[in-house]
């Protein structure tokens, strides 16, 4: 089974670029993309009903902004766009579908460069899905999560790390986040396989930092320990354009 994750950067954007070809070369199992920046209705129909799969969208109250989206060949069995709390949940930012075999979190998490109070939301965030996923865990459940998680976890996962220790995306606070996170029962799946630096998921578009490779690993397939059987390899498709991100994955057996 293979699950795909892109922060698409507008979705009615990459429409219009490369997005379906990718999708149809692709043929993935489930397609999670975040940073939609569209609400259902203002998407073509040949977009949200794509042959042979099942697609949700969740949309932020605010037009152009946030949003995610999943495909997916297998109905799900439970599908929910809530972690509970209105100030998060009216964002857009969380698709939850429950399969057979686990379930799937697609989430666009905040960004917290903007301000103090948006880092704040952030962590905020952050700390709600944490014990989230800490309740699922003590269920049992088996769970993937993925998305732009908008931070680099260690120094290998950005090329200048130096320089931006006092930049969001790279402070020690958030960086501790992911390392509860792992610390409770999850794997970067990445990181499993690959231990080598110069793998990025993001890269600035103003600086042209792409064509020198100068990024940012900050989307992420993490799943719990009890899915390691499963997880037979992990993948950055850094060669894929259209976004400021690329799409990143995963293959599972079951």
């Amino acid at each position: 089974m293979r699950l795909l994750s892109w922060n698409v950067n507008g979705l009615r954007a990459i429409y219009k670029k490369n997005f379906l070809d990718w999708f149809n070369k692709e043929d993935a199992d489930i397609f999670c993309i975040q940073e939609t920046k569209s609400h259902k209705e203002q998407l073509p129909k040949k977009l949200i009903e794509r042959p042979g799969y099942h697609s949700y969208f969740a949309q932020a109250e605010r037009k152009g902004y946030s949003g995610v989206g999943l495909w997916s060949k297998i109905i799900p069995e439970r599908v929910s766009y809530e972690l509970g709390l209105p100030r998060f949940d009216n964002e857009g930012r969380l698709i939850e579908t429950e399969y057979n075999d686990f379930t799937l979190f697609n989430v666009y998490f905040p960004n917290g460069k903007a301000s103090k109070k948006r880092l704040q939301y952030k962590m905020d965030y952050y700390e709600t899905f944490l014990k989230r996923m800490s309740d699922l865990l003590k269920e049992g459940k088996k769970i993937v999560i993925c998305g732009d998680v908008n931070t680099a976890h260690q120094e290998i996962d950005l090329a200048r790390p130096k320089e931006n220790e006092k930049v969001s995306g790279f402070l020690p606070v958030e960086r501790q986040w992911i390392d509860r996170l792992i610390d409770i029962g999850f794997i970067d799946t990445f990181r499993y396989f690959e231990q080598e630096p110069g793998y990025y998921s993001w890269w600035d578009y103003k600086t042209r930092a792409r064509e020198r490779n100068v990024g940012w690993r900050i989307d992420y397939f993490f799943v719990s320990k009890n899915l390691i059987n499963n997880l037979k390899s992990a993948f950055i498709q850094s060669e894929v354009m259209g976004s400021d991100h690329c799409p990143i994955g995963i293959d599972l057996i079951f």
